[in-house]
């Protein structure tokens, strides 16, 4: 089975261009393909999360991916998916948040020489000349075509502002500059970009004469059709700052009955095989496939120390022995239970221990903790409310 043909039976491919070329493409490790980040907040996403494990996997094949953090594009914002204009970031956020991009897509893209690449399209975009883009670039577009896409047609009810209304432009030129300079040939992106990547194919072969490729992949939805990696506090982050590994290896434990074989398929690196032999477990095991799933995810996205910590966190909480808790290495200056609990990732702040504390929801092992500057010493286990437990070690 090439990996053309493995993406298709995990579920992963929504919309291609032209099969038969890609398929030839990419199962000969000819692809040299590009997806985009929009720097719109410091964190990614359980939805980028999904095109980093499609990168992974293309690469692992032989393709070469070209990483674009779009630090121009994040001037606009895209409108696909939304039913509102998106804020607008100073120069310093979107910066700051490309940074925080870099770090995180490391885990997940092995970049050098030969490799992957990772490219910021501010550098084109930002030097552009309006009047040479409107002659060059615009003049390819036409305005009928574009309002009939659906990223367009969704907003236009409440309004579509012309600064929107350029980025379907921009996507295409990013593509035509990554054509141009790095001899890029495809283009992947989630189900609600296929307008603005056919404009992006479409645009090299008018400028060039040369053939360009685009495939959508499968958006990530629930049973209930909803998009997954959302809780009732917002998305599910990479960052662990943002989502700690427990409470990302929760998220997935916690999918539902009917979600775990398509999550297994999309998003793990489980063979085929393995997964379709999972498939055939009693219903009674069905536990034992979402531990396996959160396992597995949380492992590729904080490591696997941080993975068996929060799998042991979870049966903890769920009538297994605290003893078996790994240690939690922590630093702090006062050894007392507000930094420990800030340190230790329970609590976001100072602030959120404090009140943690007033209203009874902290113990340290069997103790219902009141002081707010109560002692904590290496061995204790402390509990947030019935769920969470950390067995703490001091350095």
């Amino acid at each position: 089975m090439g990996i053309y043909e493995e993406l298709k039976e995990r579920g992963l491919i929504a919309q291609v261009t032209d099969e038969n070329e890609i398929r030839e493409l990419i199962n000969k490790g000819g692809a040299r393909f590009y997806i985009g980040f929009d720097p719109t907040a410091d964190s990614l996403h359980v939805g980028h999360f999904m095109a980093l494990c499609l990168m992974k996997r293309l690469q692992m094949a032989g393709n070469k991916p070209i990483v674009l953090i779009g630090g121009g594009t994040g001037y606009i914002g895209d409108p696909s998916g939304r039913s509102d204009l998106r804020a607008v970031l100073t120069p310093e956020t979107i910066e700051h948040n490309c940074q925080c991009f870099k770090k995180q897509m490391e885990r997940f893209i092995e970049f050098g020489e030969d490799k992957a690449i990772m490219v910021n399209n501010a550098e084109w975009l930002l030097k552009l000349n309006y009047i040479e883009l409107l002659r060059e670039v615009g003049a390819c577009f036409s305005v009928n075509n574009m309002l009939r896409a659906e990223c367009y047609k969704q907003r236009m009810e409440k309004g579509l502002s012309f600064l929107e209304f350029n980025y379907m432009i921009m996507q295409s030129y990013d593509f035509y500059h990554l054509n141009e300079a790095y001899g890029c040939n495809m283009q992947f992106g989630g189900d609600d970009q296929w307008s603005n990547m056919l404009g992006g194919t479409e645009l090299i072969r008018k400028k060039t004469g040369k053939d360009a490729y685009a495939m959508t992949i499968t958006l990530l939805l629930n049973s209930e059709g909803k998009k997954m990696g959302k809780t009732a506090k917002g998305a599910v982050w990479l960052d662990e700052n943002k989502t700690t590994p427990y409470e990302f290896y929760q998220y997935w434990r916690n999918v539902d009955d009917a979600d775990v074989d398509k999550c297994l398929k999309m998003l793990t690196f489980k063979s085929l095989e393995e997964i379709a032999e999972m498939a055939k477990w009693e219903d009674s095991r069905i536990n034992e496939k979402k531990e396996i799933l959160a396992y597995e995810l949380t492992k590729m996205v904080h490591g696997e120390e941080k993975a068996a910590a929060a799998m042991a966190q979870a049966k903890a909480a769920f009538g297994g022995s605290v003893e078996d808790l790994p240690d939690t290495e922590i630093k702090v200056e006062t050894a007392t239970i507000i930094p420990v609990l800030v340190a230790a990732k329970i609590c976001s702040s100072n602030g959120e221990a404090r009140r943690l504390i007033q209203q009874g929801g902290v113990s340290i092992n069997s103790d219902k903790v009141t002081d707010i500057n109560a002692p904590v010493v290496s061995g204790d286990v402390i509990h947030k409310g019935k769920k969470i437990h950390v067995k703490v070690k001091l350095i």
